[in-house]
């Protein structure tokens, strides 16, 4: 059998347009997942925030994706009986020197349509987090909580609902064009498909590369460690707390994160991973070092942030250095207060002049469309970013409409 479309990568993204595809087309479509699950890392392996849109450039592609996606995922929660909660998040700058900061948020925030927000005096940060210290805040209303990988199964289950197939532990392993069909070698056995898209994360520039196709950036993995407040703790926070983000980064700072299924999360870091599923330091994949250690884009983004790095690196060997960080935003935090929790691994594209790459970033080619870069929100705009993705297949590979 040939089928219409191939989706590599069952994560949230992969399976959200595999869904957006299977309900607004008559295609044939299935989707290749490597490890023995669906969402075994990145949509697993994430805080469980839905983000309200307040970081990211107007009018860029996360602040788009971020603003609709929001709204479709509660309303999509609602309707599906998914547990989630929009509890609200306060942004705290904690001295003086942060508040041009806190001020570019506000107003990236209002421009991409978060005109509830609410902009706190010192005095009134208490009112929504008795225990942190600051001299300013927002309230950001718009923000939630979820458990998302329970999000990306419920789109799994649709997508077989409308006639989709799922094949984990089926690896990609080689491409090549047979007349008008391209054919997957993977672990599994052997796939033919007139188009091709790949949703794969962590794997995503050597995919591409694998389906003949130079992507023109390198993922670069960043492992985010949590703590975890003991539970006799939990009281120090009533829902999410979160520093002035470094304006230079894509990561916001480590934060508190009150979790959908109960608890306080704490973190994340930003560490280099020694492996592209390493979840902690003993986790060492030498393919995966050496694929960083012969980029040069990965050293000219270490000579620019290589004090950045060791801080993080030393944040994440030592638990005090850790809870000082913590201790910005909640100063009565203890050692005591946290214990070890778990990790994230973050695909980042960095490109040959080793800037991050700050957006979502689509390569398309013939018959293939490839999703290289999805950084957070993508699990928030998981709808929004599969509609768009279900769009351009659409068009691009003259799909035809569900009759």
């Amino acid at each position: 059998m040939t089928h219409d479309v191939a989706i590599i990568g069952a994560g949230i993204v992969g399976l959200a347009t595999a869904q957006a595809l299977a309900e607004s087309t008559s295609a044939s479509i299935i989707v290749l997942e490597a490890e023995k699950g669906i969402a075994e890392h990145q949509t697993s392996h994430n805080s469980g925030v839905i983000h309200a849109g307040l970081y990211y450039k107007p009018g860029s592609l996360r602040a788009k994706n971020c603003v609709v996606g929001r709204e479709a995922m509660y309303a999509f929660c609602q309707e599906h009986g998914i547990p989630h909660e929009r509890c609200g998040k306060l942004v705290v700058a904690t001295n003086e020197a942060e508040i041009p900061a806190l001020d570019e948020i506000e107003r990236r925030g209002r421009a991409n349509g978060l005109d509830a927000i609410v902009r706190l005096a010192a005095e009134q940060l208490h009112d929504y987090e008795p225990h942190v210290a600051g001299v300013a805040g927002l309230w950001v209303p718009y923000t939630g909580i979820i458990n998302y990988r329970r999000v990306a199964e419920k789109y799994a289950e649709l997508f077989r609902a409308a006639g989709g197939e799922v094949r984990t532990t089926w690896r990609l392993t080689a491409l090549h064009r047979d007349a008008s069909e391209i054919v997957l070698s993977t672990t599994g056995g052997e796939v033919r498909t007139r188009n091709l898209i790949a949703c794969c994360g962590l794997q995503a520039d050597r995919v591409a590369r694998l389906c003949g196709i130079d992507p023109l950036v390198r993922i670069i993995p960043f492992r985010g460690e949590y703590y975890e407040l003991v539970p006799e703790r939990t009281s120090l926070v009533r829902n999410l707390i979160y520093p002035v983000p470094d304006a230079r980064l894509p990561f916001l700072g480590v934060h508190f994160t009150r979790m959908i299924d109960g608890g306080v999360e704490a973190g994340p870091n930003a560490v280099l991973a020694l492996s592209r599923h390493g979840y902690n330091w003993s986790r060492i994949s030498p393919a995966d070092l050496l694929d960083v250690a012969a980029y040069p884009g990965a050293w000219r983004m270490f000579r620019r942030f290589w004090r950045t790095g060791i801080h993080e690196v030393h944040r994440s060997l030592s638990k005090r250095a850790f809870v000082r960080a913590l201790q910005k935003l909640i100063p009565s935090l203890t050692e005591q207060d946290v214990v070890r929790a778990g990790a994230g691994v973050r695909a980042q594209a960095v490109g040959p002049d080793g800037k991050l790459v700050d957006d979502f970033h689509i390569l398309e080619a013939e018959k293939q469309i490839h999703v290289l870069n999805a950084p957070s929100p993508a699990a928030t705009a998981s709808l929004s970013i599969g509609a768009h993705l279900a769009q351009l297949a659409k068009e691009r590979f003259e799909l035809e409409p569900k009759s």
